[in-house]
């Protein structure tokens, strides 16, 4: 599982000690194409990183149809409602392609940034960047939600 954690962008550059931290919290995963991973209003559990394949990004509003934002590919993140402190996913995905991705539970990742913060800190900083660069200039407002939900956290512990 070692070498798979180190192919992903989001990982790179840090130490073996970090990454054996991180290890054991992830599990591989495997879905068909036209496979749906998770639906909007789904309670938010994991944090999701994809490895292979091709994945839908889609929203339905209440009153509308539902519409594919964006499609999403190998190093992108997706599912950060649960780091995020989201109850619910606020978008869907499906797989459009075959696709491996790799999760980890959303409380797992927020205890492991609380008990190292100086990993914390770099894991959410790129976090902030893998899922902001799909929304122009959202960057700090992405960083204010994680970070926010990583205080949250502590206060509620």
């Amino acid at each position: 599982m070692l070498d798979v954690v180190k192919q992903i962008p989001l990982l790179h550059g840090l130490s073996d000690a970090q990454l054996e931290l991180l290890t054991p919290l992830f599990e591989v995963l495997t879905c068909p194409a036209n496979h749906l991973i998770f639906e909007q209003n789904e309670q938010a559990t994991y944090l999701y990183l994809l490895l292979c394949g091709t994945v839908t990004l889609h929203f339905k509003p209440y009153d509308g149809t539902r519409m594919v934002l964006t499609h999403l590919h190998a190093g992108d993140a997706f599912g950060w409602s649960s780091v995020a402190g989201g109850l619910v996913y606020t978008s869907g995905i499906s797989s459009e392609t075959e696709v491996k991705v790799i999760r980890i539970r959303g409380r797992d990742l927020r205890k492991l940034c609380r008990d190292h913060p100086e990993l914390g800190t770099v894991i959410l900083d790129r976090l902030a960047d893998v899922v902001s660069g799909r929304w122009k200039n959202s960057r700090n407002q992405v960083q204010a939600i994680l970070n926010r939900n990583l205080s949250e956290s502590d206060k509620s512990r």
